[in-house]
């Protein structure tokens, strides 16, 4: 069995514990990945002084010189797609097809964030005086602290480890307990690129770790996807150290449906949205909102299609649907299906964990639908993350909207719809970060900005140009050459 270590200052180290957990593949429990460190407060320290005394030099390579080492990066990610991206489905259990798109996310991001180092512009503007400049920078923060998910294990953290290296800050990641491969693999790739040592360093453990990365004083900013339970504690956290904190947390992601709507799309995006990756994604389709002149036509066709389903290894062709990531969460989908049983939804699909073959030694469970949910029942409510959707019936354009807001989350959103004038009022009433037309609740791209509103973010967008306001600060700086004092607001002249 392989063992594993962090990866502290430039090295490969074992942990002070000398302390080590198995990790499994969800899909077959016999098989075990390897056996990686589990850290401590010592490890953390380590880390984060190796992270405090590169940032003294990384901080001042010029940016366009950072981003060659981001460029290199993406290519290396580029070259090593295929081998990465099976590792990671035998890590946490989605298709391969879908763990490449995970990476070309990394690929993709890497490529944005090399060229962004050549446009980090900052403003400048007329000065009120005579003689006088004004202008405004920005400049990187220090040591950055990454905490991550197990669903996305390469896309997500790159989304934030590359935008804070391509800023100058340094970085210590600790990705989920979960896909602690996917961490050791990325800081394969940042060292082949050259990144120097102490710049980025990643140190493996279960979840108590996050806080103390959170809690060292000398980690000025936290990068953090996950829970909005873990999200919202950490916050109070940083608000009480006064410490800047971006937090993507959880979603519970409607796509309405009109009778104008091209249906066999609209059954493509639910498919898509609701039942990849497992539904272990923060952008899931987790509700499905028909207008009533379809409601019934499309649920027989949804059931349909969604029967044709194959569950099973993602790393064998032709499985749509892997495992849920643990046993915890299997018992989770069991939970909630008998909820929604209990509060008086009907279930039509699924609902079971599947047993049969070889399913029998993974954390399989089927796609499973709800029909007449109401708003009020918490499989609408809250989010499962797993592939349980809920079909909700709208009496109206408007009621759907209702419907589709009513939740404490506002990440993704979707609507299928020919009506020119309904797209529209749906991009202005729709209360989420993201809003797709005639599309299913998938993510954003990398150049534009992710993040969401009321329960799933903090106001944080990753992605796109955004992201540098997350990893940077503003520095104003004004240029007297008058050769004279001046006092702003004060010795104005016409």
């Amino acid at each position: 069995m392989e063992r594993f270590k962090n990866y502290i200052n430039g090295k490969w180290v074992e942990p002070k514990s000398n302390k080590y957990f198995q990790n499994i593949n969800p899909a077959n429990i016999n098989d075990i990945v390897g056996e990686f460190p589990e850290s401590g407060q010592e490890d953390v320290n380590d880390a984060v002084a190796a992270a405090k005394a590169a940032y003294e030099k990384w901080s001042k390579v010029p940016a366009p010189i950072r981003g060659e080492y981001i460029k290199r990066a993406g290519d290396i990610f580029a070259r090593r797609k295929d081998e990465i991206a099976r590792k990671m489905t035998r890590e946490m259990g989605k298709p391969v097809v879908e763990t490449k798109g995970d990476i070309q996310e990394a690929i993709d991001t890497a490529y944005y964030a090399a060229s962004e180092t050549r446009r980090l512009f900052g403003y400048n503007a007329p000065s009120e005086l005579r003689n006088k400049m004004n202008m405004s920078i920005r400049v990187p923060i220090g040591v950055v602290g990454v905490i991550t998910a197990f669903n996305f294990p390469i896309a997500v953290p790159s989304w934030k480890i590359i935008p804070a290296l391509a800023a100058g800050n340094t970085v210590v990641f600790k990705p989920s307990k979960d896909v602690p491969h996917a961490g050791v693999m990325f800081a394969e790739v940042l060292e082949e690129a050259g990144i120097p040592a102490g710049v980025f360093n990643v140190v493996l453990g279960k979840g108590y770790m996050g806080n103390m990365i959170v809690e060292h004083p000398d980690v000025k900013v936290i990068g953090f996807t996950g829970s909005t339970d873990v999200g919202t504690k950490l916050g109070e956290i940083c608000g009480r150290l006064n410490k800047r904190i971006s937090l993507e947390m959880g979603g519970k992601n409607p796509q309405i449906v009109m009778p104008d709507a091209n249906m066999d799309l609209a059954l493509d995006g639910v498919l898509w949205g609701a039942f990849g990756t497992t539904g272990q994604r923060c952008t899931a389709t987790s509700r499905l909102i028909l207008h009533k002149d379809i409601y019934d036509e499309f649920i027989e066709k949804l059931v349909e299609r969604t029967k044709k389903l194959k569950l099973g290894d993602g790393l064998k062709e032709g499985t749509d649907v892997g495992p849920v990531i643990h046993k915890q969460q299997l018992d989770t989908c069991v939970e909630y299906v008998e909820i929604g049983k209990k509060e008086g939804a009907k279930l039509v699909l699924g609902g079971n964990v599947a047993k049969e073959g070889e399913l029998a030694n993974g954390y399989f469970f089927e796609p499973t639908i709800f029909i007449n949910v109401t708003k009020n029942m918490r499989i609408f409510q809250e989010e499962i993350f797993g592939p349980i959707l809920s079909i909700s019936k709208a009496e109206s354009f408007e009621d759907a909207i209702d419907l589709a807001n009513s939740v404490n989350y506002g990440l993704s959103s979707s609507i299928y719809t020919r009506n020119i004038n309904d797209a529209f009022q749906f991009m202005h009433q729709i209360e989420a970060g993201i809003a797709y037309i005639n599309a299913p609740t998938i993510g954003a791209e990398v150049h534009m900005p992710f993040g969401g509103v009321k329960g799933t973010g903090n106001g944080h967008r990753e992605g796109g140009w955004t992201v540098f306001d997350i990893f940077t600060e503003w520095k104003s700086i004004y240029v007297d050459f008058s050769d004279k004092l001046q006092r702003a607001q004060i010795d104005t002249e016409m």
